[in-house]
This record gives structure tokens, C-alpha cells and sequence, in this order.
């Protein structure tokens, strides 16, 4: 992976050894390493766990997909089948690309998708209509697929789908909401690709960035039978009162589907799937795992709590400092020193005008909760490289940042309740910075507990 972890201050205690554990955590989840623990290929025949593809009965061999961590998926793939690859076309974030031979990338707009995305999705519905029944589609996947693919339901406009982006995102819904809504107003997305790919025979690959995996929900479903409704839809909308929010030609586009005048994603026993095999070569628990490992090596006891990390992120945060005090004041669930291990996704439900991301708000809530506290860091990552709107991939915390904050006359309160945490962070010194990984699992919250004595000095 060409991204390092970068910190301000990493020479302040323990801010190398809580480097190391993300940097582990994302080395284990580099998209080309994962690819090819998922395949083999013998020259003829191409295997992905038990299914077996005799590339000499295929008329041709497409590749196509969309993600951030796609590019360097499609490149491990072209070093293995080679010329046998006959069209290909992979949209990726924009600066998340690596050099191909074979492989087109295309580059589009994430997290708000634009012309490119609408482009770029043009072009893999036509190459996928074009498939024929003796062709192998194969379809690489991973986190951001559901900007970079606009194909606006007919009556909808690319504006009205960005301003549906933006709703959603401060809406404070999770992603599987999100892309509730996406899947409806998509002529791609929710299994519709699939529909486009049919006669044809399709292998997904997927990294997955949604909590728990669900098919359906990464990169908003294209190649798998939909679950949800538009009736699932309108209960996003109302859950979290979207109605005057979102464009008047979405609501009218969302009501006319609940009203049946709408065709249906396509479900399961539909003919779109009769030929169609989708696996995950990789999820957030790879990266959980690979942190504990490292996390042992550096001498830490250590524990996954959970790879299903959900909440608002200003809340979560005080549950993680809480988690650590246990740790520290009463060695539960493990002893000190430790590090206990958080992946998933939390949400930031906008409130003010400020400049952040989730991972950044988890922490800089942590920190308030923690001031003037000792022995606990709070480490937070994006493990795509971005968090938010912004240059930061997360934070690194500990119960002097409020402090040091203060002394630069900033209030940490009023930074949460704006939703301001990366000036605070910046300021701080305490934001870790990657550059694109060109991977994408969802987060990580690594919370060490050390074993600092009274006597260690703190910057």
C-alpha cells in the first residue's frame, strides 16, 4: 500500500506504538493482497473459493467495477489473467488510481458524485448490456461504488442525486439507509447492473466497507438481489424527516414507486441472478484482526470488542472512554496494558457548520471525556485515508488534548457542537494523516491503555 500514518507528534508516549497497530490493520487489508488470497489461475482456469472457471469456454472476459479500493484490485487481477481480459472499465475516486496495463480506470467525484460519475456509469451499463451469454463478466467492488456509479432513474437529473447526496450524508442515517434510498433512484444500483450483465455469466468481487457485510448494501447492491422496497425508502424519508429536504422530483419519484407506478429492484429467484456468484475478500474484521496481532507484538494485552461499531460518533466517543476506564481503573475486560479494538461505522447527524468527519468527532468527544485524565489513547482512522470533508484520516487522543486546546484559547464543547473537530484536531497537533490508502473496510478505534508512570512527561 503506497499511503503511510502520518502524526504531527509521534514522538509524544505511545503515539508510535498506536501508529503501528493501524498501519498493520491497513497493510492486512491492501486490495491486491486480498485479491489474490481470493483467486488462483492455472493459465485456463480461474478459481474464487469453490466455484471453477474454464476461461477457454468463454467467448470473452469483461472486467468492470467501481470503488475506491477497485484500481488496485483491478491491477492484481490483470497480473493474473493477462491477455485473457478482453473490455475492461473500473471507475475509481478521484486520486485513488494505480497504473494498469490492461485495465481502464476512470476517475470520478466521491463523496459527491458529478458528470464523471454519471459518465463513468454510462459506460459499464454499456459494456455489461453488451455481454453475451458465453461471456464472464467479472465485477470488482469496494466502498464508494454508490457516488461513483450515477445512473439516474429515468425523470431524475444528476443535480437532483447530488443534492439527494448531500441530504442523505448530514441526515445522520446509516449507510445501509443511504443506499436504501440510492438503490430506488438508480438504473444501476440494487441489482439492476445484474439485470444488465444477464445472459451473461458474473464473478463479484467485493471489499466490503458496510458493517456486517450485507450483499445488498456495498457499493449500493448492483450484481445481488435488492431486500429492500420503496416502501424501506419512504421510511428513510420519514424516519428522518426528509421530505422537505430532498429534491421534489426524488419525493415524487419515491412516492410514485410505493404507489406500485415504479418498477421493483429485482429480487431473489430473479433470472438476473441464475448465473451470478458474489464473495468478499475482505471486511473490517481483517483489519480488526491484523490491529490485535500487532497490538500483542508491541506487548499489549489485547481484544476485539466488536467489528459491528455503530452510533452517533460524538456518543460512541464517551462510550470508548468509558470502556478504557474500566480497563484502567478495574482491569475489565483485560488487563493493562491493553488495547481493545472497535470497527465499524458511526454516523455525525449535522447540527453546525464546521469541518470534520466521523472518526474526528469520535475522538475529539473522547477527549473531552478523558480531560485531564491519564494512561488512555483514543486512536481513530478512516481507513480509505479520508474522513469527511477533509485531509485527516482520523485522530490520535489523550486526556491532555482538551488541554492543549485551551491553551490555543479553543473549546472543545463548542468545536462538537458545531461539528468542528478537525480545526480543534489540527490545532491540537493530534490528526493522523494517510493520503488515499486505495482501500476502504470501514474504521478502526484502537483504545490503549498504558502503562505511563507519574513521571513521564506529557507534551
Amino acid at each position: 500500500m503506497s499511503s503511510s500514518l502520518q502524526h504531527p507528534n509521534d514522538n509524544r508516549p505511545h503515539r508510535p506504538t498506536a501508529l503501528a497497530i493501524l498501519a498493520a490493520a491497513l497493510n492486512a487489508v491492501a486490495p491486491d493482497r486480498l485479491l489474490r488470497e481470493a483467486l488462483s489461475f492455472d493459465e485456463q482456469t480461474l478459481r474464487c473459493g469453490e466455484q471453477i472457471y474454464d476461461l477457454d469456454a468463454y467467448e470473452r472476459v469483461v472486467v468492470i467495477g467501481a470503488g475506491k479500493a477497485s484500481a488496485p484490485m483491478a491491477r492484481a487481477l490483470e497480473q493474473m489473467l493477462a491477455d485473457r481480459i478482453d473490455e475492461s472499465f473500473v471507475v475509481v475516486r478521484e486520486g485513488y488510481t494505480v497504473p494498469t496495463e490492461r485495465i481502464e480506470i476512470f476517475e470520478a467525484a466521491h463523496p459527491m458524485p458529478d458528470e464523471r460519475s454519471r459518465e463513468g456509469a454510462a459506460r459499464v451499463l454499456e459494456i455489461a448490456r453488451a455481454a453475451g451469454p458465453s461471456d464472464l463478466v467479472i465485477c470488482l467492488l469496494s466502498g464508494g461504488g454508490s457516488s461513483l456509479l450515477l445512473a439516474p432513474a429515468d425523470g431524475l437529473t444528476l443535480d437532483d442525486l447530488q443534492q439527494t447526496t448531500d441530504v442523505l450524508v448530514g441526515s445522520g442515517a446509516d449507510i445501509t439507509a443511504i443506499n436504501t434510498i440510492r438503490k430506488h433512484c438508480s438504473k444501476l444500483k440494487g441489482g439492476r447492473l445484474a439485470e444488465a450483465i444477464a445472459p451473461a455469466t458474473s464473478l463479484t468481487l467485493v471489499l466490503s466497507d458496510v458493517v456486517g457485510n450485507p450483499l445488498d448494501a456495498i457499493a449500493s447492491g448492483p450484481t445481488v438481489p435488492d431486500a429492500s422496497t420503496y416502501e424501506n425508502a419512504w421510511q428513510v424519508v420519514e424516519r428522518f424527516e426528509l421530505e422537505d429536504k430532498l429534491p421534489d422530483a426524488v419525493v415524487a419519484h419515491l412516492r410514485a414507486g410505493v404507489a406500485g407506478e415504479r418498477d421493483e429492484t429485482p429480487k431473489r429467484g430473479s433470472q438476473a441472478f441464475e448465473k451470478t456468484t458474489v464473495a468478499v475478500i475482505g471486511d473490517c474484521a481483517t483489519a480488526a484482526e491484523a490491529a490485535l496481532e500487532q497490538a500483542r507484538e508491541e506487548g499489549f494485552d489485547a481484544a476485539i470488542l466488536t467489528t459491528t461499531l455503530e452510533g452517533e460518533a460524538r456518543e460512541v466517543g464517551v462510550v470508548c472512554a468509558s470502556l478504557a476506564r474500566e480497563v484502567r481503573d478495574h482491569h475489565r475486560p483485560i488487563e493493562p496494558p491493553a488495547c481493545l479494538i472497535l470497527a465499524g461505522e458511526t454516523t455525525v447527524t449535522l447540527q453546525g457548520d464546521g469541518t470534520g468527519g466521523r472518526n474526528q468527532e469520535l475522538a475529539l468527544s473522547a477527549a473531552h471525556a478523558l480531560a485531564g485524565e491519564a494512561d488512555i489513547l483514543v486512536a481513530t482512522l478512516a481507513t480509505d485515508g479520508t474522513d469527511g470533508p477533509t485531509d485527516a484520516a482520523g485522530a490520535i487522543i489523550d486526556g491532555e488534548t482538551v488541554g492543549r486546546g485551551r491553551r490555543k484559547d479553543l473549546d472543545a464543547v463548542d468545536h462538537l457542537r458545531r461539528n468542528d473537530a478537525y480545526p480543534f484536531l489540527e490545532a491540537t497537533g493530534e490528526l493522523i494523516l494517510t493520503g488515499p490508502t486505495n482501500t476502504n473496510v470501514n474504521d478502526l478505534v484502537c483504545l490503549l491503555v498504558t502503562a505511563l508512570s507519574p513521571s513521564d512527561p506529557t507534551p
